[in-house]
């Protein structure tokens, strides 16, 4: 079975943004190493799931950076990758390889999960992975964790009615300066 797998950045206090979506607290030096780790998570899902306000925001950006810097490690993986927008409001996509969903979150992963194919990965937006996590539908957690702090921000564990128990599997400190920290659900 395949895989749910979320990437997402993070300050060392647990904040995924800002009080109103600011993104100003992330360091934007990924070396090698770290732009390496991120590929690989992108080689092992031939899916990615995003919310409508995330879709909205990077889609159309990895779009042109794929035709504007094709040696981009990771932009055409993006661009090419098969994309799937969980949306209440829109209709029809105007981006490549994009199909909208508006069924239950947790029906549609579940048949999502049961298909052939690699992984799935998400990158997130508060709400929709706040959804994912309450419903216990994530597998593996991938936190990029940046070496800055702010006082108060979106967290994506608010939601969650009960303890969730992860298993960490791996910690690792790139040169850049950021810390993945991967974890896999015990919500079997």
């Amino acid at each position: 079975m395949r895989k749910l797998k979320l990437q997402m950045q993070t300050t060392i206090n647990g904040y995924v943004s800002g009080l109103n979506g600011e993104k100003d607290w992330m360091t934007w030096n990924p070396d090698d190493e770290l732009t390496a780790f991120m590929s690989a998570l992108l080689e092992t899902s031939d899916t990615l799931l995003l919310g409508r306000k995330t879709a909205e925001g990077i889609i159309q950006f990895w779009e042109d950076t794929a035709i504007e810097n094709p040696t981009h490690p990771f932009a055409k993986k993006i661009a090419d990758i098969q994309k799937i927008v969980f949306t209440k409001t829109l209709d029809k996509s105007t981006w490549n390889n994009t199909t909208f969903t508006k069924g239950n979150l947790t029906e549609e992963i579940a048949n999502l999960k049961k298909q052939n194919g690699k992984d799935i990965l998400v990158f997130g937006g508060v709400s929709f992975v706040s959804s994912l996590i309450k419903e216990g539908l994530i597998d593996e957690y991938h936190f990029i964790v940046n070496p800055t702090a702010i006082s108060n921000g979106m967290t994506i564990f608010n939601s969650i009615n009960k303890i969730q128990k992860l298993t960490p599997i791996q910690a690792k400190l790139y040169s850049g300066g950021k810390t993945v920290l991967t974890y896999k659900s015990n919500n079997d």
